[in-house]
């Protein structure tokens, strides 16, 4: 009784889990099953525990079959197995073992020397003792994961991960009987060998005898010799995400998974060495590259320098953490938060002149200007006046704020920075600049990026940017044109909404973009700062990343990209191309283009007007006018600034000619008269109810064609000016300022009051 009583007591009492006997490695795999490197434990062996249920059950009946039938049997001991040893090991005959599974795990766990009869008997005492504390399955799984396999590798995890580079539940039938014939020699048979060819042969033999399945390709499988990989050739793969991703951990776990896809980061690590091959007469020796997938924001591929082992480059720096300038690839950011307030549309007309904002001059890279630039081309063409503009016009949040709201850290002051932020005074890392350029793919929505496949990926984010400002941006990037003067969205290929930057001194190329459902950054420099006049971002660093950009359809024929359709809240109306402005009656040239109803700002072109010209002066004629001797023309009526920049370009504007008799007539006679909605009445609509309407109309004159309607100075349509009119719902209660502008620039407006229940 005494005796159950100690035995249940030693059976049940707390006892420590087996996987936290012996320090264990980190393997650090691709998402899609590659390893990229296997860390060493911390008494230098290659060590990796994991649970029974993630090894091949192949693996599993095989060693048994071989070491230990019995297993499941025995009490740790198995006295006929060890008499047979006896008498084979010392009548003469060849050596054998009669160690059970359970006995071999004490050997290895509390290192016995077993070459004694003493040391065995205390094996066998210890071997009794795991059987009364653990279970069989406990046993059988820690043997499997202390098992030696040759130099310092322990475990089949390990092992498999070693010889194979594969998990141990994706073994093959032939690689199974491999590993489970290694550890009873594992100094002889790591790998390859005759004694290993031998075992397994031997293996096979009881595998038959046991009336286990074998299939004929399995049989001639363990005909051939076994295409093991030695311990040298052990994978070092993307090595800066790797030490990201270790470093990142806090708590060290036996497998770490990477958003790493090891296709696309050798694809990407192939067309850099390639590349730089190139640029070395140049003197550009390193760069860095990442791929982000923005639809679960995992980094793809992640090279973080040139070399990772060469000294002379610093090439264990991980170039993708490192604060750099980021020049003008922030310009999209800030055009974003102009669009999200009001202050341009993608074809507003921006003064790129001359301009002093306080003390601070800005020039453009070129040190030209030219003159009025829609907003798109001074994005794409990466104007430094017109953006320097836009930031001191900008609100809260501006671009500092927004930087902040990102996450970007170790900024200084605002006022530290100033407007020259705006040209990446500031100094952020590639990845936080990438976490930027997903923002705009993901419709304004700032989520983090991920290197660990086990961190769940964001449905919801931080809101920086609104849907509409989001896809104009990126509408406006795609418009930039190839440096290599390929059409900028190739038949096979996918689009790609980009843009450059160089910092001050030429010590950082940049080129950051969305291509198709990825983001792709790409940076090239030196980690000392040193400056190289090669070093310009649409000359260096561009054409490297369209050399990445379209391997990746070919990479990934797959992920082709869902078309992005305008969101709701944008629309799309016919822009005077000279203006950016609603066209008037006299403007020649029309391109359609998109803006954000009731945010815009959008107004009837008075760029273009009308002169009569007196045929014998040649001068504008004063009225009244002589319809033999007067004819119309249109002139275009620039600002004086912009006209000075014309002339300084070699492109002057024909100027509108002078009068004898005064000034040039503004437009007169005849403006619009709001007939509907009327005045001093209060317009009640119901919640919910979206077919209740306002009736926008207004009578014009004979001459006028289009009637544009504003609340606020927002656009809200246009109707025909001998049309029904326009019908318009309200977003909200309040007063409103209700405009209507014809063609010709006339205008009236009148006050309204709307109220819902």
């Amino acid at each position: 009784m005494l005796l159950v009583i100690v035995l249940a007591a030693v059976r049940f009492w707390p006892h420590a889990p087996l996987s936290q006997w012996l320090p264990g490695s980190t393997a650090v795999m691709s998402r899609d099953g590659q390893l990229l490197r296997l860390t060493l434990a911390s008494d230098e062996r290659y060590r990796l525990w994991i649970p029974l249920e993630q090894m091949s059950p192949q693996l599993v009946e095989a060693v048994q079959l071989y070491e230990d039938r019995w297993f499941y049997w025995h009490p740790g001991v198995n006295p006929y197995a060890l008499a047979r040893a006896a008498v084979a090991t010392y009548s003469g005959g060849n050596r054998q073992g009669g160690s059970t599974l359970t006995m071999q795990l004490a050997r290895l766990a509390y290192r016995l020397d077993t070459r004694t009869p003493a040391g065995k008997l205390e094996q066998m005492a210890w071997a009794v003792w795991l059987e009364l504390r653990y279970s069989k399955r406990e046993l059988l799984e820690a043997y499997l994961n202390y098992a030696p396999y040759g130099r310092n590798i322990e475990g089949v995890a390990a092992a498999s991960l070693i010889y194979f580079g594969k998990p141990a539940d994706r073994l093959t039938l032939p690689e199974a009987m491999t590993l489970a014939v290694i550890p009873q020699a594992p100094n002889r048979r790591a790998g390859r060998g005759e004694s290993l060819t031998a075992a397994r042969q031997r293996l096979l033999l009881r595998w038959i005898d046991a009336g286990k399945p074998l299939s004929q390709t399995e049989r001639q499988l363990l005909a051939l010799p076994v295409p093991a990989r030695q311990l040298q050739h052990l994978p070092f793969r993307a090595p800066h995400a790797v030490e990201q991703i270790l470093a990142e951990t806090a708590q060290r776990q036996p497998v770490l998974t990477t958003t790493l896809d090891a296709g696309l980061q050798q694809l990407v690590e192939r067309q850099l060495a390639r590349y730089l091959a190139q640029t070395a007469p140049r003197g550009v020796h390193n760069a860095s590259v990442l791929l982000l997938d923005t639809r679960d924001m995992g980094i793809r591929a992640l090279v973080g320098s040139a070399d990772y082992h060469s000294a002379e480059i610093a090439g264990q720096v991980n170039g993708s953490l490192a604060k750099r300038s980021p020049g003008s690839t922030l310009k999209p950011l800030l055009y974003a938060l102009a669009l999200d307030q009001g202050l341009i549309h993608p074809n507003s007309v921006l003064k790129d002149a001359p301009t002093a904002f306080g003390p601070y001059q800005p020039e453009n890279f070129d040190g030209r200007f030219a003159g009025p630039v829609t907003a798109t081309e001074a994005l794409v063409r990466s104007r430094n006046v017109p953006a320097v503009w836009l930031a001191s016009q900008l609100r809260h949040p501006n671009l500092y704020d927004t930087l902040k709201a990102a996450g970007v850290s170790r900024l200084q002051s605002e006022q530290h920075y100033g407007l020259a932020l705006a040209l990446g005074g500031g100094e952020l890392s590639m990845q936080e600049l990438a976490g930027l350029y997903a923002m705009l793919a993901n419709d304004g929505v700032l989520k983090p990026l991920r290197l660990d496949d086990s961190v769940v990926a964001r449905k919801e984010g931080t809101r920086l940017l609104s849907p509409q400002a989001s896809f104009l941006v990126l509408d406006m990037l795609l418009q930039n044109p190839r440096p290599d003067g390929l059409a900028a969205a190739r038949r096979d290929g996918w689009p790609i909404a980009w843009k450059t930057g160089t910092s001050w001194g030429f010590r950082d190329a940049w080129t950051a973009g969305v291509v198709g459902p990825y983001v792709l950054v790409v940076w090239l420099g030196n980690f000392d700062n040193r400056s190289n006049p090669a070093l310009v971002g649409v000359d260096m660093a561009a054409p490297l990343f369209f050399r990445i950009a379209d391997a990746l359809p070919l990479a990934r024929p797959s992920d082709r990209p869902v078309p992005r359709l305008p969101p709701n809240g944008v629309s799309r109306v016919a822009i005077c191309a000279d203006s950016g402005d609603l066209p008037n009656q006299w403007c020649p040239r029309t391109v359609p283009g998109w803006f954000i109803p009731g945010k815009s700002p959008i107004r009837v072109s008075t760029l273009h007007r009308p002169v009569m010209i007196d045929t014998r002066s040649g001068r504008a004629a004063c009225p009244p006018y002589d319809p033999q001797h007067t004819r119309q023309e249109i002139y275009e009526f620039w600002p004086s600034d912009l006209a000075r920049v014309f002339r300084e370009a070699g492109m002057p504007r024909k100027a509108p000619p002078a009068m004898s008799c005064g000034a040039i007539p503004s437009i007169v006679d005849a403006p619009p008269r709001i007939t509907s909605p009327l005045r001093d009445v209060v317009y009640t609509l119901r919640q919910g109810r979206g077919e209740e309407t306002i009736a926008l109309q207004a009578t014009a004159a004979a001459d006028a064609r289009t009637l544009y309607w504003f609340a606020d100075r927002a656009l809200l349509g246009s109707s025909s000016a001998g049309g029904s009119g326009l019908a318009w719902r309200p977003d909200r209660a309040g007063i409103y300022q209700l405009s209507v502008v014809d063609d010709l620039g006339r205008s009236s407006s009148r006050q309204l009051t709307i109220d819902y229940q």
